[in-house]
């Protein structure tokens, strides 16, 4: 009992930092719904009815309590649905996991612009600043309360997570049921708070999920492929994922490489390749981890932009409709042109990594995907460019040492990634986001230091 009434108290001491917010993310342009301040919600009702509610919880908070609060704690609102999402989509196989993985990262940005215009629009003091008996256990907000932040996002990812993973759906909705159950016993936010951020969440969702529903290919594949050398043999995985709808792009087909070379140089090239340690290392890492979105998690914690809800939805929002547009445009040139892998060009070879993906060659997913996060993420935090840039190299570079790819489906796999962040990016700039983050000075400082 002792430790517990220990590490409640050090919880507490914590939650003394007051961390500003995005006060005009109200006002923010929007993806899926028209504007935040379409979904204003009605008044707040009267504080004095809950502050017993706030009391009680915190009077009768256990040790599983305060762990539920602790890991709600951890990054923003959205962190905790978006990181259940990731690992869904990689490894859906219906189809619609590119799409469900976009709608939580644009659901619960739209949503949080919502909700943000709903709090500076009523002002309603959180429980701690309320009522000085009510403890806090988190950082503490700036925002207004009404309607919770977290509830919000909980109110998307269980609605969303729900209807593409429907055996989950008691899983998420207890999930959400507890997002908003730790709100209130740490103190940063009243019980109507929960239940009108979850509604609202919900509703957001259900309206994205609508908008949506024509934008992945329901006609099943003719079984037909092209004849001729070069051309990748198997069972197809996702062959008209290529055909969904994009959002930022004009068409999957928008940045449509040309069609693939004769592999017999690119094949020389691997056979001759002497696989070592480093090498190996890096195609294993590669086929294994998860880096750019473990990468974005940790720049959000280094920038505390985990502490700044919009602007950490505004961040997984913009990444995940890149992920999405640069899935499909990857998808389309796989199966417009079919090209074949390093083992089936020379049945001879054997690759180092033992499992060759049941898709075509060419591009390659990791490189466009990697192409395009390098650049986006040079968007976002400009003075890190070299750093990912180099990260996107060892992925393409990964693929040629694991002997699944050729280094033109790497080469061309980049710069067709690069070309969908510069479509992201000049989207942004036309909605008037010169920059997504505060900018280090660090571009400034070797800009200057060249001059002398």
């Amino acid at each position: 009992m002792k430790k517990i009434l220990l590490l409640i108290t050090s919880v507490w001491l914590i939650a003394i930092i007051v961390h500003a917010q995005s006060a005009d993310a109200g006002n923010w342009k929007t993806w899926f719904v028209q504007s935040g301040k379409e979904y204003r919600l009605a008044p707040p009702v009267s504080s004095k009815q809950e502050i017993a509610q706030v009391l009680s919880s915190q009077r009768n908070m256990d040790s599983a309590v305060l762990q539920q609060v602790l890991f709600w704690n951890a990054g923003s609102p959205g962190f905790r649905w978006e990181e259940m999402i990731y690992k869904l989509w990689m490894t859906d196989t219906s189809g619609n996991g590119a799409l469900a993985n976009m709608l939580v990262g644009t659901g619960i940005y739209d949503a949080t612009v919502a909700a943000w215009d709903t709090k500076y629009a009523y002002q309603r003091p959180r429980p701690f600043v309320a009522d000085n008996r009510v403890k806090v256990f988190a950082v503490k907000p700036s925002s207004p309360s009404y309607p919770c932040e977290y509830s919000v996002a909980a109110g998307v990812g269980a609605t969303i997570i729900a209807h593409f993973f429907p055996s989950l759906a008691d899983s998420v909705n207890h999930m959400a049921e507890q997002a908003m159950a730790s709100r209130i016993a740490a103190g940063t936010a009243w019980p109507s708070d929960t239940h009108a951020g979850f509604e609202l969440g919900k509703r957001i969702a259900e309206k994205e999920i609508e908008h949506t529903k024509d934008f992945t290919c329901k006609i099943p594949w003719n079984g037909k492929r092209p004849g001729g050398a070069g051309i990748w043999k198997g069972k197809p995985m996702l062959p008209q994922a290529g055909l969904s709808k994009t959002v930022v792009l004009d068409s999957a087909s928008q940045f449509r490489p040309g069609p693939p070379p004769d592999y017999a140089k690119d094949m020389a090239e691997l056979k001759a390749f002497k696989p070592g340690f480093r090498s190996t290392a890096n195609a294993f890492y590669w086929a294994s981890q998860d880096f750019w979105f473990e990468a974005l998690n940790k720049k959000i914690f280094e920038y505390n932009l985990n502490l700044d809800p919009p602007a950490a939805a505004r961040l997984y929002a913009i990444t995940a409709i890149g992920q999405y547009d640069a899935f499909t445009a990857c998808w389309d040139a796989k199966y417009t042109y079919w090209g074949t892998r390093p083992d089936q060009y020379d049945t001879t070879f054997h690759p180092v990594l033992i499992f060759t993906p049941p898709f075509p060659g060419y591009p390659s997913g990791h490189a466009v995907i990697s192409g395009m996060q390098a650049a986006l993420y040079s968007y976002f935090f400009p003075a890190e460019e070299a750093y990912f840039q180099k990260k996107a190299k060892d992925a393409a570079e990964s693929r040629f040492q694991g002997g699944i790819h050729f280094r033109t489906d790497n080469e061309v796999g980049l710069e067709l990634g690069r070309k969908v962040a510069n479509a992201m990016i000049q989207k942004l700039k036309a909605d008037g986001i010169d920059h997504v983050v505060p900018l280090l000075q660090l571009k400034e400082n070797q800009r200057v230091a060249k001059a002398k």
